[in-house]
């Protein structure tokens, strides 16, 4: 669960940072150098009201161009300096707000591969996108950006109280008075934006949450006659924007002008003093320019650290929502001696894996999901030999799912033994398990791509000839030759630019390129026509033959020569057998194919 941090006040930020520390280790030494650029580029700033100090008080008050040489020089030479300070921290900042960003997104984006099925049944795909893409960039800005305003205007406020003191401790002591004010005002309106701000991003998310679905549900919506409906949520929300808008931008202009009243109090205090001074000629007039300078220039400052300082607040949310990502463990990993031996995700040592045959056993198994408490099942036997066609039927929502999940190895047994081979699956690593299933699922997914790119996703290196070869096998050939670009015609994203069906025989076409020696085929003929249902029952018939295969059926039609078929109801198995055993039974199985018989007749006839 994502752990909610209250956005208080104080240096919450800090306690975020060493979570980051494994990843940003790297980084310390070019942080460091840029600290100490931010530093001199604040010393530097804090200098030039002093050139203006000399300038007057040597060159105007004493009517001379003595020295005015050297005096250009320095000023030169420490404004090229301070160019030169800036461009390398720039350039330092943003290469490592870039590196930071992608070093963590490459890091979340790899932990999120090695992840189970769980986490993602768990946790919505805006939430994982938001983790990955919005969280990492604002850390990103976080340890470059953000770092950098805090070092340049604290060092500046530092720099600027030093000089003022040194010059003219009674005035500095009247300008120093203010701070506190100012840190007061900041921090009370800041407090105040920052909530109204949160709200808006909230009603925001809102509105474009709505926008989508009154774009994407518009067939639904006119169907529904609720449009009237639809415009005013969304007319209520977007109201709702235009209040808090106006009240954010409202606070946003008292505080404004507090802060600027402020300076204004602060220049007059020095000139009210500092021009009492200089008619005294306890003061001249080029210390009193240095004060105005600084007065008017210490209250931006102060301003910029509060506003970061709440900044970095809110990003430690951020910090913990990936943190807390790149720290879950997968219900489902290898032990580390048969990472050891086998290799993991990411690092396979194919050369100790051993040739998988097909042989699966059900021993003892007994599970139920990691979100849940309710057995699934209990106590569960079964052997499924080599060349075994296993169906697998029951009622929408009945968990015919649960047996495959275990055989493909995204969820372990709770207790009990998944066999392959006569091995616990738990001995060898995920990868060679998956490396050897073909899998094909009800809802198809295709890649942003070609044909061929998608189709070798099973097989990287497949000819045309043998990408053919399984295209024909599931009556999908057809789908190619009546495209201009055949093999390179694009899919579009998630295959949008073809049919459900045809999405559907070339995923199929991809698991059988791979040659799998295990078949999962999850109600693979739920989203095609009779016709090429047919077409996809004679492949599934010649491909399934020699392998080990687990077919999830909506269709009961098509598992009639299953070697065997269980029955699956509420997660458990009630029923197991061939097609003939069950239906001389008389039971569920029974009751099933006969209603659905009943109910495709009249289609049948018509196709007749």
């Amino acid at each position: 669960m994502e752990q909610k941090i209250e956005e208080t006040g104080g240096f919450l930020p800090w306690f975020g940072i060493p979570k980051l520390l494994p990843y940003i280790r790297q980084y310390i030494p070019r942080i460091l150098f840029m600290i100490l650029l931010g530093t001199l580029s604040s010393l530097l700033d804090s200098v030039w009201p002093l050139f203006n100090r000399y300038a007057l008080n040597h060159f105007v008050a004493e009517h001379t161009l003595k020295g005015l040489g050297p005096f250009i020089a320095i000023y030169v030479g420490l404004l090229l300096l301070y160019v030169a300070d800036n461009l390398i921290c720039t350039y330092r900042c943003g290469q490592v707000e870039m590196s930071v960003d992608r070093d963590l997104r490459n890091a979340a984006f790899h932990h999120l591969q090695e992840l189970s099925f769980s986490y993602f049944n768990r946790n919505n795909v805006g939430y994982i996108h938001a983790r990955v893409m919005s969280d990492t960039g604002k850390i990103g800005v976080l340890v470059a950006w953000r770092l950098m305003d805090i070092v340049w205007n604290g060092a500046y406020i530092v720099w600027v109280l030093i000089m003022m003191f040194l010059l003219d401790w009674k005035l500095a002591g009247i300008v120093s008075l203010l701070v506190p004010v100012v840190v007061l005002l900041v921090s009370l309106f800041q407090k105040k934006l920052v909530n109204l701000n949160r709200r808006i991003r909230e009603i925001n998310s809102t509105i474009t949450g709505n926008f989508n679905e009154g774009i994407t549900g518009a067939r639904a919506i006119k169907t529904l006659v609720i449009e009237d409906r639809i415009r005013e949520d969304f007319e209520k929300d977007t109201e709702n924007m235009r209040r808090t808008s106006v009240r954010a931008t409202h606070f946003s202009a008292l505080f404004t002008a507090g802060v600027t009243m402020m300076s204004s109090v602060a220049l007059s205090l020095v000139l009210w003093r500092g021009g009492l001074a200089t008619i005294e000629d306890l003061t001249r007039i080029g210390t009193l320019s240095v004060f105005l300078s600084y007065a008017m220039g210490m209250m931006e400052p102060i301003q910029h650290v509060i506003v970061t300082l709440s900044e970095m607040i809110a990003v430690q949310v951020n910090i913990e929502r990936l943190t807390n990502l790149l720290a879950t463990e997968s219900d489902v990993s290898d032990r580390p001696d048969v990472i050891e031996k086998y290799g993991d995700t990411f690092h396979p040592k194919k050369e100790n894996w051993e040739p998988l045959y097909g042989d699966v056993e059900f021993r003892d198994v007994s599970f139920h999901y990691p979100d849940g408490e309710e057995y699934v099942l209990e106590h569960f036997d079964l052997k499924v030999p080599m060349g075994t066609n296993v169906a697998i039927v029951g009622e929408t929502g009945a968990g015919k799912s649960t047996l495959v999940n275990l055989v493909c190895r995204f969820f372990e047994p709770t207790s009990g033994q998944v066999l392959i081979d006569g091995k616990d699956a738990r001995e060898r690593s995920q990868l060679w398990l998956h490396s050897n299933i073909g899998y094909v699922l009800q809802t198809p997914h295709l890649f942003s791509g070609t044909i061929r790119e998608n189709l070798r996703y099973g097989r990287p290196d497949a000819t045309d000839e043998e990408i053919m070869d399984a295209l024909r096998l599931v009556s999908a050939d057809g789908i190619v030759l009546q495209m201009e670009k055949g093999l390179d015609s694009q899919v579009g994203e998630g295959g949008g630019m073809l049919s459900t069906g045809e999405k559907q025989l070339l995923s199929f076409a991809r698991a059988l390129l791979a040659d799998p020696r295990i078949l999962i085929l999850d109600e693979a003929t739920a989203s095609v026509d009779t016709v090429t249902e047919k077409a996809i029952q004679q492949a599934i018939t010649t491909v399934t033959r020699g392998r080990t295969s687990f077919v999830i059926a909506h269709r009961l039609s098509t598992i009639v020569e299953a070697d065997i078929i269980l029955v699956v109801r509420d997660g458990r198995i009630i029923e197991q057998g061939t097609h003939k055993e069950l239906m001389d039974a008389r039971g569920s199985y029974y009751k099933l194919f006969t209603r659905q018989f009943e109910e495709l007749a009249p289609d049948r006839a018509l196709e007749g």
